[in-house]
């Protein structure tokens, strides 16, 4: 069995267990504002049957004034139980890109101590072109009780980011575009200084995928190697807001290496605050 096997499952394995009580579809898509896209929406005309929406905007800590923040796990398991998602289940999150912000579901499930969660390979476009059923409106699940073991290791904050940034404690890969990376493009977030953390690498998302999927294991390769990553160094991902940085991690996860810690507050609060520096050009 490869590594990839234990981040992701195919359209065949999902359609074959979407039966059974103890498989729970999880839809997770998530777009960025450009995108002009209404996941809620979406999901109500159209997602896989049995789905439940997990909706990164709201299962979050909405007392921080950042984005999609990770909840505590008592919140989180709140909204598990009203999802109807407990403990034991397998749950296989996908989106409407293909590969975007299930990885970030993924991630958060992961660091809620759930082993038997997986990312659906190629989404619901995947699943929709190859004629597989679809149903529409709203999903109620019986309420189940769920258990969040929170794993904090997994999750780094402003100071620990600091000081990897200033003593290489850590190396940080960076899922942004390299043109925001250079600090050649604006942030799209409002009040943001353009460029990236010092002594981080770039590595922006669209490298890791193909066509929807994961991309394979030569490509995910060959970009980790271009952007210096070092698999026996620490290892924390960052990105605009915490979501694109989690498909580093599930790269990362798919060929094998630890996944280290994705940093929750990613570039949206470290560009904004003022005790931060801030490098431009490339890494």
């Amino acid at each position: 069995m490869s590594h990839r096997d234990n981040v992701l499952v195919s359209t065949e394995w999902l359609a074959e267990h979407l039966a059974s009580p103890d498989v729970v579809p999880v839809d997770a898509s998530w777009y960025l504002p450009a995108m002009q896209r209404q996941p809620k929406a979406e999901y109500l005309e159209q997602h896989i049957p049995g789905a439940v929406f997990f909706d990164i905007d709201t299962i979050a800590d909405t007392s921080r004034d950042l984005p999609h923040m990770l909840p505590d796990q008592i919140a989180f398991s709140s909204a598990m139980r009203k999802l109807g998602i407990g403990d034991g289940q397998t749950i296989v999150v996908y989106d409407g890109m293909g590969l975007f912000s299930a990885a970030r579901a993924w991630w958060t499930f992961r660091t809620m101590g759930v082993e038997n969660v997986f990312v659906l390979d190629g989404g619901l476009p995947a699943w929709i072109a190859e004629g597989r059923p679809v149903e529409d409106g709203a999903v109620s699940r019986q309420p189940r009780h769920f258990t969040a073991r929170i794993d904090r290791s997994a999750v780094k904050t402003l100071d620990v980011v600091k000081r990897a940034s200033e003593t290489g404690s850590a190396q940080i890969l960076d899922a942004r575009p390299a043109e925001r990376f250079r600090g050649e493009a604006p942030e799209p977030r409002p009040g943001l200084r353009s460029g990236h953390i010092p002594a981080s690498r770039s590595l922006p998302f669209d490298r890791l995928v193909a066509d929807g999927r994961l991309a394979g294991d030569a490509v995910l390769d060959a970009a980790l190697a271009e952007a210096g990553f070092d698999p026996m160094r620490p290892v924390i991902t960052s990105c605009g807001s915490g979501v694109t940085a989690a498909l580093i991690t599930l790269a990362l996860a798919a060929r094998g290496h630890a996944t280290g810690g994705l940093y929750d507050g990613a570039y949206a609060e470290w560009g904004g605050h003022p005790e931060t520096d801030v490098a431009t050009g490339p890494a």
